[in-house]
């Protein structure tokens, strides 16, 4: 032990004061590593639960133990094969086709409307900021009839035009949450825009080349938002797909757990469960890291 650390033992010994506040200190980590300890627990059981029931050779929801007994492979082999009643490939299918294009278009119309309102100043700009504030206060729900009667007018509540429809409602008004993806920018130097725009780069090359690669952290937010929100989505797309044969895995989820299916399907729609997260898990592993980029360099006077 060094000299110092003994100084400051002796010192803390010597002092009633320091020695109390050592002790509370210690036994308030004590107390939060524990209160951690069971909220992980809380939160992992649920997700442990799903997963081993998928793996549950009774296909049914009632079982004498609260973790499965008997263990087999059947439910995510049913899950791809057994499609004569709910045909789980394609619903999951054509739901990955609208999350991903869903997304692309979100994105974009996110980062255009976020850079025109950030970088850009023109008249009614603050007007159309509260205007947008004010109707982003109304649940999406409330306009859940309007848009289907909108859609059925276009003939596009039917087959493949049900696809297109639920892409244009989840990607269509996309441009109003530009808030968070706004605020972000602001927090960009102007200066760097004027020291492009004296390089005699154009409003699209500094989009591009300066602003996108220092709003990394946030296009990885935005992506995922814009990835979760058709997929995990059930009012919409409820209202707009009408047969099975349109699904999204929401609705077949759904299904799994009506009273006609309940007992031979629990079990596979526990392993729907957790195949739908294997996406959202892909997506957030290859895009975690740039949650700790930011901008990097200074700005010279």
């Amino acid at each position: 032990m060094s000299h110092a650390t003994q100084s400051a033992t002796v010192k803390a010994e010597s002092n009633p004061f320091l020695h109390d506040q050592r002790k509370r200190r210690i036994v308030g980590d004590i107390l939060s590593h524990l209160l951690l300890v069971v909220l992980a627990v809380i939160w992992i059981i649920p997700v442990l639960w799903v997963l081993l029931e998928s793996f549950n050779k009774n296909p049914g929801p009632y079982n004498s133990t609260f973790f499965p007994t008997e263990y087999t492979l059947d439910n995510y082999v049913q899950l791809f094969t057994d499609t004569h009643i709910l045909n789980f490939p394609r619903m999951f299918l054509h739901t990955f086709v609208i999350a991903v294009f869903s997304c692309l278009i979100n994105v974009f119309f996110v980062l255009c409307v976020a850079f025109s309102m950030s970088r850009l100043r023109f008249r009614f700009r603050k007007t159309f900021m509260n205007v947008v504030l004010v109707l982003g206060m109304f649940p999406n729900i409330m306009s859940v009839v309007v848009i289907y009667f909108i859609l059925k007018s276009m003939g596009l509540t039917q087959g493949v035009g049900v696809t297109i429809a639920l892409i244009l409602v989840y990607s269509a008004g996309a441009g109003a949450g530009f808030y968070v993806m706004k605020g972000y920018m602001d927090t960009i130097p102007m200066s760097l825009d004027e020291a492009a725009a004296l390089d005699g780069c154009t409003r699209w090359q500094t989009f591009r080349l300066i602003i996108l690669p220092i709003c990394k952290p946030m296009l990885v937010y935005q992506a995922l938002t814009a990835f979760l929100g058709p997929w995990l989505d059930f009012v919409m797309a409820k209202a707009i797909c009408r047969t099975q044969d349109n699904y999204t895995v929401a609705l077949g989820l759904y299904q799994m757990l009506s009273r006609e299916y309940l007992n031979s399907w629990f079990a596979r729609f526990a392993a729907a469960a957790v195949i739908i997260s294997i996406p959202i898990a892909v997506l957030f592993i290859i895009m975690q890291r740039y949650y700790q980029e930011a901008m990097g360099g200074a700005v010279k006077g």
